[in-house]
Order: structure tokens, then sequence, then C-alpha cells
């Protein structure tokens, strides 16, 4: 299996299919917010986020999958799973155990830099709250579907990283 994963690290299928999968779920989210008119908070933008940096790892890693281009797309997916799980466990816990003194921001902490919430509003501004759960599908939360997700996204990154001194068998290399 980790001689597969090395041999699919280094191949662009593999990364288009990790972003495509980023942006169907982007494109779910939008989808909630402008057509159901489900609310997003800060949570959830900060979410959004690191899909969008899971996508961009994607996108990065097909660019060039048999150069060092490969490692940097690894370590933005590590990162945006990592962030991405954090964020959405720490909504979970804000819905799962309300709490008037710990609430989520009000406004988007963004990089003075990279203002995305005045450049794109429409996908960027949050109007909900974060201890709402305003929609569940099988007993669980948004936030709680995302744990699932950013976990799902880390454990094959860290797959994908472990493979990667697996190189493929000399025949394998021969049968491409």
């Amino acid at each position: 299996m980790l001689r597969y994963l090395n041999q699919s690290s280094c191949g662009r299928a593999a990364w288009l299919l990790l972003a495509l999968t980023a942006l169907a779920l982007e494109l779910v989210a939008l989808w909630f917010q402008h057509v159901i008119g489900l609310k997003p908070c800060m949570m959830c933008i900060y979410e959004r986020c690191a899909l969008f940096g899971v996508m961009d790892a994607g996108l990065v890693g097909a660019i060039a999958p048999k150069s060092l281009l490969r490692w940097a797309a690894l370590a933005i997916w590590i990162y945006s799973a990592v962030e991405g799980l954090r964020l959405s466990w720490q909504h979970t816990m804000l819905q799962l155990h309300p709490n008037p003194f710990t609430t989520c921001d009000f406004a988007a902490r963004f990089p003075s830099w990279l203002p995305l919430d005045k450049w794109l509003p429409s996908i960027f501004v949050a109007s909900g709250d974060c201890a709402e759960r305003s929609w569940t599908f099988l007993k669980l939360s948004m936030p709680q579907w995302m744990v699932g997700i950013f976990a799902a996204y880390l454990l094959v990154a860290l797959l994908v990283l472990i493979a990667q001194p697996f190189k493929p068998k000399r025949h394998e290399l021969f049968s491409r």
C-alpha cells in the first residue's frame, strides 16, 4: 500500500483528486449558505479557509508532482488538515458545551495583506452564531462532520508522507 501511495503521489491524478474533493466540499458549503440559507459563523469561515488550503495543496502538488513541489504540497496539506481539525474540534466543543463567556470572533481576523472578507464577502463574511446547531445529518452537526473530514484528510496525508521512502519496485516502474 505504501508503494502505491508513493507512486500515486508522483502523479498528477491523485493531487487533482485531492483538490477536487476539497472544491466539492467548498461548493457544498456555498450551497448550504446561499441556497439553503444557513448563516456561516466565524469558525465556519476559518474552517472554509483550511479547506481552501487542502485544495491549494492539491493544486501545488499537481503542478510538478515529481519535483520538490510534492514536498511543499504535502506540507501545505498536513498544515491545512491539522488547522482544519483543530478549528472544527473547537467549533464542535462550542456547540456541545455552550458557554456565554466563550464565544467565537465577531469579525474576521484575516491579515491586512489578505482581507478575504473584503475581497470576497459572499464567501468569507460571517453572520451566524458558532454555538447554534442549525443543521444536522445522522445526528451530527456540520462541525462534527468537518472533524471527520479533516481527520480523514490528515490520515491520508500522513500515510502519503510515510510512503515517500517506499519507491515502487523495478517491475512496477516499467508497467506504467
